[in-house]
């Protein structure tokens, strides 16, 4: 294991958001079974991950992966200690995540206009005032409320992304009565003196660090690096998904979402509490590579898998 050596300036914990069980299996070409989308959740909560993103209410027609997503709810152990939000793309969703009990959800969002057509075939005007009349019912249901912001450090068709964009489209998501913010390098080009310079630039409009999360994906090797910046920026919500799953479909060799393994190594380094057994999480991992059909991405679980300890 790594030598616990602190840096000064960062957090003593970080939350970890984990992804996994919604960014990452919908991104993935392997359907898999609500049953073990249920074991791979209780796993995941048992390693000590308290806040789990399940699952989507969009329709399975544009995403099969999640098409169970009533049925996974259903099954899954309800407790005061986990924290379960789903995506809700519209209004439509927000009702099928309130008829099944759901207290926690999310609006994804976009910095840029391609994506937004391309993703939610709204422009992002049109994507905002879809999302206005969800989050304003969801709040006044009693639910929290997350925005993801893609996009924000770059875009395949557009290219770089101002700071002062992302800034005006977050500002606009939170106006709206979210309670939290998370900043997603979508395609993986963001680095760490772009990562420090967007939330500063957050913060300066009002977004402060403690409302604000990070999700970096690992196309260029940038994603421990820019998480980095972010937690010497203030910020301390980290998105991760297990075992590193979900790839990015808008960038050549992508290898997805920050795998939450490679993230608990590096903050166990740090002397950054994160509650979270890596033994058990990688053990997790190496299961649901198994259920992919494919080996994990993440370093740490190549590393500390046994096929690999000679």
């Amino acid at each position: 294991m790594t030598m616990r050596t602190p840096l000064p300036g960062l957090p003593e914990r970080v939350s970890i958001y984990e992804v996994g069980p919604r960014d990452g299996l919908q991104n993935e070409k392997t359907i898999v079974p609500p049953s073990d989308k249920a074991e791979f959740v209780t796993r995941l909560a048992d390693a000590g991950l308290r806040t789990i993103e399940t699952t989507s209410f969009v329709h399975p027609k544009w995403v099969p992966q999640l098409a169970d997503a009533e049925e996974l709810l259903d099954v899954l152990p309800r407790s005061p200690e986990l924290r379960y939000p789903v995506l809700v793309p519209n209004e439509r969703g927000l009702d099928r995540a309130l008829a099944n009990g759901v207290t926690e959800v999310a609006v994804f969002g976009s910095a840029t206009e391609s994506f937004a057509r391309r993703n939610l075939n709204r422009s992002v005007d049109e994507s905002i005032g879809m999302f206005a009349p969800v989050v304003e019912r969801a709040r006044a249901q009693g639910l929290w409320v997350r925005a993801y912001v893609s996009m924000a450090f770059g875009d395949p068709w557009e290219g770089d992304v101002p700071i002062e964009q992302v800034v005006s489209v977050a500002s606009r998501l939170m106006e709206l009565g979210c309670s939290q913010l998370s900043i997603g390098d979508t395609i993986g080009v963001g680095t760490a003196g772009h990562v420090t310079a967007l939330i500063e630039a957050m913060t300066a409009a009002g977004i402060g660090v403690d409302r604000l999360a990070v999700h970096f994906h690992d196309t260029y090797g940038q994603a421990l690096a820019n998480t980095l910046a972010a937690l010497r920026a203030g910020v301390t919500v980290v998105d991760a998904s297990a075992g590193g799953i979900g790839g990015c479909p808008y960038a050549e060799s992508a290898t997805g979402n920050l795998a939450t393994e490679d993230l608990v190594w590096m903050l166990n380094g740090l002397g950054v509490d994160t509650g979270v057994d890596l033994g058990k999480l990688v053990e997790t991992s190496r299961w649901m590579a198994g259920r992919l059909g494919r080996p994990s991405p993440s370093r740490v679980v190549q590393a500390l898998s046994p096929e690999t300890e000679q």
